[in-house]
């Protein structure tokens, strides 16, 4: 059983004619007649009943077609991996970021990357890590960064950073003379937090609860800039990561009492075959990490 009989047999099951499936396939009637022939005889049974112009699947030939068309189906998603893997000329990797990290860690990152490989396109998405997840699941992106929160079944993972998050407040809030701020404190007073489906926003609302507080929340945006002008100007505080602030002269970045990290991690759609295009930024990632850790 070979798959040229097998593509045969699926095509004359599905047309009910040997005419039709010879078009649909380019080859001669015969060749057709020929091939689903040979299988009938290589397994021992009658496949199709021939009468006058139509043919009909006989009940053997009902068992074996789902099977025959899985096979082909497997064959050509095989075929289309491989083919994504020869294509470095493809010259595309769709990645997804979550805002803080797109904003702040990845810029020179990305920059690096595009200069030593011009030739390929990288196509940036921003969204909620959770809303990433779904998007690897759905074959819209390759590459996403998301955080390790619960474990994956459908995603591979790989650690790419670990990131502290503080408390970011204006420099006259009362907080801002703390070396360090319990929860308990940071939740009474105003907050701007990202929407809900972005995981710092999650995370904050699983500590209040498991502290049985309620957020004051004056602000909701996921405007990084927006954010950070809120705070600027005294209005509210917030957490973030560290890398959001620890530059600005104008805001005071605190840590908790009890450290946040958020642990970073480039993730792709498990099963799925990186294309050479997907697996050279990958590998450039980990470099870049690497390279950092031994600095």
């Amino acid at each position: 059983m070979d798959l040229r009989q097998l593509r045969n047999f699926v095509t004359v099951a599905e047309q009910s004619s040997f005419t039709r499936a010879a078009r649909i396939l380019g080859v001669a009637q015969p060749a057709v007649s020929t091939a689903i022939k040979k299988l009938e005889t290589e397994l021992g049974l009658v496949l199709l009943h021939r009468q006058d112009k139509r043919v009909q699947l006989t009940a053997e030939g009902q068992e074996l077609l789902p099977h025959a068309k899985e096979i082909l189906s497997r064959v050509e998603l095989a075929e289309s991996a491989m083919t994504r893997l020869q294509q470095l000329g493809r010259g595309e990797v769709r990645i997804a970021l979550p805002g803080m990290i797109g904003s702040y860690y990845f810029p020179a990152l990305l920059m690096a990357f595009h200069h030593r490989y011009p030739e390929l396109k990288l196509s940036l998405i921003e969204a909620g890590t959770r809303e990433i997840q779904s998007m690897i699941e759905r074959d819209e992106i390759d590459i996403g960064i998301v955080i390790d929160g619960d474990a994956q079944t459908t995603l591979e993972t790989i650690p790419l950073t670990k990131e502290e998050m503080i408390v970011a407040c204006s420099l006259d809030h009362p907080l801002a003379e703390l070396e360090s701020v319990n929860f308990e404190d940071f939740m009474e007073h105003e907050l701007v937090m990202f929407k809900r489906g972005y995981y710092h926003r999650e995370r904050m609302d699983q500590l209040a609860k498991a502290h049985n507080l309620e957020p004051q929340l004056a602000f909701e945006t996921n405007l990084i800039e927006l954010i950070r002008s809120i705070v600027r100007q005294g209005f509210a505080i917030t957490t973030v990561l560290k890398m959001v602030v620890e530059n600005d002269p104008q805001i005071k970045a605190i840590s908790f009492e009890e450290p946040l990290f958020m642990d970073l991690h480039v993730a792709w759609k498990r099963g799925r075959a990186l294309t050479q295009a997907d697996r050279t930024f990958l590998d450039f990632l980990l470099e870049q990490r690497d390279t950092e850790k031994s600095l």
